[in-house]
């Protein structure tokens, strides 16, 4: 199978899964916390929804500059608004993977702030840090859930809360 054409079925596959624990965030607890140091339960939810989107970012750009585009989080006020959100973002990523050419994974991309070089990249390294980035969230999601008592859904197989020991 091409690369791109499985780039595109991993992020069906992941999406499946994000949806499920995205849909799982209750909106009156979008203010709680772990730790005072840890994002909130919304801002969380919300940065794994807005990830699929830095695929796009990686196709359309050749770098990301902070000083010219400070960090805005988006405020999704419930579930649904998150889900749209989410689903936003992964069409974004789904048009970029349409867009781009094997031949383009090679070219470089790089973080900045200003003049500071943070990193320096391929787009393909982008597209799957952004990938990783969903995943490790969504994990981190899911921690954030177990400890409201909220029930996990599978990610690769039925979680605790889906059988029965």
């Amino acid at each position: 199978m091409e690369l791109i054409a499985l780039l595109k079925q991993e992020l069906n596959e992941e999406s499946r899964t994000t949806r499920k624990m995205l849909s799982r965030v209750p909106p009156e607890k979008f203010d709680w916390q772990p730790h005072p140091k840890s994002m909130t339960l919304g801002r969380l939810a919300s940065h794994v929804a807005e990830l699929p989107g830095c695929v796009a970012m990686a196709v359309d750009t050749h770098e990301l500059d902070f000083a010219d585009n400070p960090y805005e989080p988006k405020d999704v006020k419930n579930t649904g608004e998150l889900l749209d959100y989410f689903e936003e973002s992964l069409k974004n990523a789904k048009d970029g993977l349409e867009k781009i050419d094997v031949k383009d994974f090679n070219e470089p991309w790089t973080l900045r702030n200003g003049e500071q070089i943070l990193n320096s990249y391929t787009k393909y390294s982008v597209i799957r840090m952004a990938y990783s980035q969903v995943v490790h969230h969504r994990a981190q999601l899911g921690v954030y859930l177990r400890l409201l008592n909220i029930p996990i859904p599978g990610s690769y197989g039925p979680s605790a809360d889906e059988v029965a020991f």
